[in-house]
C-alpha cells in the first residue's frame, strides 16, 4: 500500500473513530431510555462543536501548557519553521508544560489554528537532534490533517467516561429505574462498556496514526534517526508519568502514562521497539518494512 493510500485509509479510519464515539453517547441515551435520547444526542452535537472550535484551548488548559517565548527557546523555533516550511504548513504556535518525563502533542483545528506542546523534561533531557525528530512528529501530524478528530476524539471519550460516572452514582444512590430490572440492566451496561467501548474505539486508530506520522516525520527529515533515537531516550527515561487525563494520552508522541500504571495496559500507542525497527529499516533502506502501513510487507514509496 502506497502512503498516500495508507493516509487516506488513516484518515477515515480517525473521521469513524469520531463517528463511533458519538454515535455511543447516543446509544448511551438510547440504552437509559425516555428523554435521555434526545439529551444524549444534544450532547453529542454539542460536544462535536465545542471539541472543532475549543479543541486546542481545552486540550493546552488540560495540559497546563504556557506559551513557550522564542527569546526562551530560539533553536527550537528554528527547528519548527524549517520543518513547518519542509511540511508546507504554517507555523504553530509553541508551548512547554510541565513535567521531566520528555513528551510532546500537537492540537489545533487546522494548519492555521495549530499548536505544538513540549514538555520541559523533553526541551531540556534531550539533544537538539532528537528534539528535531520529536518536532518532526507532531508535524507530521499535523500535515496528515488528524490533530483535529484527536482532538474531538479524546474529549468525547472523556465526555462518556464522565457520563459513565454521573450514572454510577445515580446507579448506587437509586433512582426512578430502581424497580425496572431492564432499567437496572441498561444501567449496569453503561457503566461498564461505555468507558471500555470508548477505550477499544480510540485503540482502533491511535496506533495506526502513530505509524504515519513517524513515516512522515522521517520523510521530513530525510533520514529516521533522530526520531528513532528520540524514541529510545524517552523509552529509557525513567521518570513519573505525566499527571494527564488517560482519554488524551493518544495525543502524545510516547505513552505519558507509562510506568507501571494499569491504564498502560489500554496503551495507544504502539510499541516503543516496534516503531524503532520500522524507523530504522527505512534509514537501510529496507522496502521489506513500512513504517506507514500495516503490512510488514509493504512498499515504501
Amino acid at each position: 500500500m502506497t502512503t498516500s493510500a495508507t493516509a487516506l485509509m488513516t484518515r477515515v479510519r480517525t473521521w469513524l473513530l469520531v463517528a463511533g464515539l458519538t454515535g455511543l453517547v447516543i446509544a448511551l441515551g438510547a440504552l437509559i431510555g425516555g428523554a435521555f435520547l434526545w439529551l444524549f444526542a444534544a450532547l453529542a452535537v454539542i460536544f462535536n462543536l465545542v471539541g472543532y472550535f475549543f479543541s486546542d484551548r481545552i486540550a493546552l488548559r488540560v495540559a497546563r501548557a504556557q506559551p513557550l517565548s522564542p527569546d526562551d527557546a530560539p533553536e527550537t523555533y528554528a527547528v519548527v519553521r524549517d520543518l513547518g516550511a519542509r511540511a508546507a504548513v504554517p507555523m504553530p504556535r509553541l508551548f512547554v508544560m510541565p513535567g521531566e518525563q520528555p513528551n510532546a502533542f500537537a492540537t489545533g483545528r487546522g494548519p492555521r489554528q495549530t499548536a505544538i506542546a513540549a514538555t520541559e523534561g523533553l526541551l531540556m533531557s534531550l539533544p537538539l537532534e532528537q528534539i528535531k525528530g520529536v518536532l518532526a512528529h507532531e508535524i507530521a501530524h499535523i500535515k496528515n490533517h488528524d490533530i483535529l478528530v484527536s482532538s474531538i476524539a479524546a474529549m468525547i471519550a472523556g465526555a462518556v467516561s464522565a457520563i459513565a460516572n454521573v450514572l454510577q452514582l445515580s446507579f448506587l444512590f437509586g433512582g426512578e429505574n430502581e424497580d425496572n430490572p431492564l432499567g437496572l440492566l441498561g444501567s449496569l451496561a453503561v457503566l461498564i462498556l461505555a468507558p471500555f467501548g470508548a477505550t477499544l474505539l480510540q485503540l482502533g486508530v491511535s496506533r495506526q496514526r502513530e505509524y504515519l506520522a513517524d513515516a512522515t516525520a522521517a520523510r521530513l527529515l530525510g533520514t529516521a534517526a533522530p526520531l528513532a533515537d528520540a524514541l529510545e531516550s524517552i523509552e529509557r527515561t525513567h521518570t513519573p508519568p505525566l499527571q494527564v487525563n488517560p482519554v488524551t494520552a493518544p495525543m502524545y508522541i510516547a505513552n505519558p502514562l507509562s510506568g507501571g500504571q494499569i491504564s498502560a495496559l489500554f496503551s495507544t500507542h504502539p510499541p516503543v521497539g516496534e516503531r524503532v525497527r520500522r524507523l530504522r529499516a527505512y534509514d537501510r533502506g529496507d522496502t521489506s518494512v513500512a513504517i506507514g502501513s500495516r503490512a510488514p510487507a509493504a512498499g515504501l514509496s
